[in-house]
């Protein structure tokens, strides 16, 4: 038998928005500010790239609009659903996105940073997924 009364909010729905967005921009900054911490180097200059490269100058700007889309959708989801796998593959993501740089550039292992680009391909593609019905502007923020 259903009750007249309203259900309790969820208890992201409790919490103000701002606080909810704060930390998941403080969640991103930080994989943000491990990958800033390795440098490209000597190493990835000498390196054969193709012709379609783009500028190192380039890739500050983008990541950071990347990472502040990755924040966005995190809360997003906290805010709309409070999924927890959907949190998880989050969490994994980000995770793997600062592991990237870490085997790239600081272990210059590239063969490692391709199969784990792959599993971050997978991670993304299982968020996109499962935000899909739940929450399509996390997962739009996503694709």
């Amino acid at each position: 038998m259903r009750s007249n009364e309203p259900s309790k909010p969820r208890v992201a729905e409790r919490r103000p928005a701002w606080l909810v967005y704060a930390a998941f921009f403080a969640l991103t900054a930080v994989a943000a500010s491990v990958g800033g911490l390795i440098q490209p180097g000597e190493w990835y200059a000498s390196l054969q790239k193709p012709a379609w490269n783009p500028p190192n100058w380039l890739f500050a700007p983008v990541w950071t609009v990347l990472y502040v889309m990755i924040a966005l959708a995190g809360a997003r989801v906290w805010r709309a659903t409070g999924d927890r796998f959907g949190l998880t593959l989050w969490v994994l993501q980000l995770g793997l996105n600062a592991a990237w740089t870490w085997l790239f550039f600081g272990l210059h292992r590239p063969g490692f940073a391709l199969i784990e680009i792959g599993c971050l391909l997978l991670v993304i593609i299982g968020f996109i997924a499962r935000t899909w019905m739940r929450c399509q502007p996390a997962a739009w923020l996503f694709v």
